[in-house]
């Protein structure tokens, strides 16, 4: 009998303390409470291969141990997604280490996440388009 397959692992990138606590509140307050189950986040890879977690660790162990600290983002905008609203962010740093990693990761990347990074965190989704673009108006 064979094992089964490792669920595939999700990256994202840790907010700091306060910038996480804001988007969380306003996922609190906009997203459909049904369905929002994690806290904000902004996503690196949507899918990477369970069973190569090891190395996956691995290397981000290594890349960690390069960077000189943080990598303070910059929320540029916030965009209107037609049935939801997300904040756009920004640093000069992470467009390189996102494509450093998807050259090491290569073999294992599903199409999506061998796209371009566009850094975003989303604050609702999943709703009638007015109410997105009334909270987009706002926001």
């Amino acid at each position: 009998m064979h094992s089964p397959t490792p669920a595939p692992l999700i990256l994202t990138l840790t907010l700091d303390e306060a910038s996480q606590a804001f988007f969380d509140d306003l996922r609190r307050q906009h997203f459909p409470a049904k369905i929002n189950y994690l806290s904000a986040h902004l996503t690196l890879f949507h899918a990477l291969p369970g069973a190569e977690q090891a190395i996956i660790v691995t290397d981000l162990g290594a890349l960690a141990a390069a960077q000189q600290g943080p990598l303070p983002l910059q929320a540029t905008g916030v965009k209107f997604m037609g049935r939801g609203v997300m904040y756009t962010l920004d640093n000069p740093a992470l467009p390189a280490l996102h494509k450093r990693l998807q050259r090491q990761w290569q073999p294992w990347l599903s199409p999506q996440d061998q796209q371009g990074l566009r850094p975003h965190i989303t604050v609702q989704n999943k709703v009638d388009p007015a109410v997105a673009r009334q909270l987009h108006e706002e926001l």
